[in-house]
Parts: C-alpha cells; structure tokens; sequence
C-alpha cells in the first residue's frame, strides 16, 4: 500500500509536496505536485519520503499511508475537511480517524500537514486504495482457479 506514496516527498520549508524527478551532484530535482515547477532540493534541506512517515499512538506507530486509508474511508473517497478549520475540529476530526493518537507528541500543526497533504494527493489521484483490494481479490480468485 506504501508504494503509492513513493517518490512523493516533504520539504522543509517548502509548502506542499513534491515527487522526484531525478538526482544531481549534490541535490536532487524536485516537482511540485501543486503547480508543476521544478527545483532543486539540497542535501542542507530535510527532506521526507511521505512512505517513511508514521503517526505517533499510544501503542505503536502508524504508518501515514494507513490514516490516509482511515481518512479516505471515512470520507468515502472525498475530500477531508479543511486543513484551515479551528484546532479544536481539527483535533476533533483527527480522533475520529485515529483515536488513539497521542496527543502530546502530535501537534496541531501535523494534523493540518495531514489532512492538507490527504486532499492534494486526493486531488492529483494517487490513492489507489479501491483499486489495490480489487486486485488482490482478482489475484486471490486467479490463484484458486489454478489450484
């Protein structure tokens, strides 16, 4: 399910994400996932792969790919609400979709990072999770038809 969100990447500093393109000497070539412009991203920025991000619970952590499934689940494949509502919604929303989150070492300001990354992936189409069952299913009943 991870493999959706590879190449997609956070750069500090930077809004907005970004998948990559190709690598340079001492940097890497970047596109904005908002409007399509490219830039470099240097060793000096940190930079995250959106596949190595997990959300801090009570018990374990979770990987960002899993309450990106959560939300689009509960959202039946829509748009999440605002990353611009109050802190309280926010808060409010994030529980419903991991309620055991821990809410000492999540900030409001991951929760907004997100919900904000969640509807522009959901706008450029890159979940694919629907499709992912389907094909399980499909290859599950092409396996027992060998069998």
């Amino acid at each position: 399910m991870s493999e959706m969100l590879k190449g997609i990447l956070a750069v500090s500093g930077q809004s907005g994400l970004y998948k990559m393109i190709s690598q340079a000497k001492s940097s890497i070539i970047v596109e904005s996932l908002v409007d399509g412009k490219r830039m470099p991203a240097y060793a000096t920025s940190r930079i995250s792969a959106l596949e190595d991000i997990s959300i801090f619970t009570e018990e374990a952590d979770v990987k960002l790919v899993d309450v990106f499934k959560n939300i689009f689940d509960k959202e039946n494949g829509a748009q999440a609400i605002s990353h611009k509502v109050s802190a309280n919604e926010l808060k409010s929303y994030f529980t419903e979709i991991l309620p055991d989150y821990d809410k000492d070492r999540v900030y409001v300001s991951d929760i907004k990072k997100v919900i904000m990354w969640y509807n522009l992936l959901l706008d450029k189409d890159i979940f694919k999770f629907g499709e992912e069952e389907e094909a399980k299913a499909d290859d599950s009943a092409e396996e027992s038809k060998e069998a």
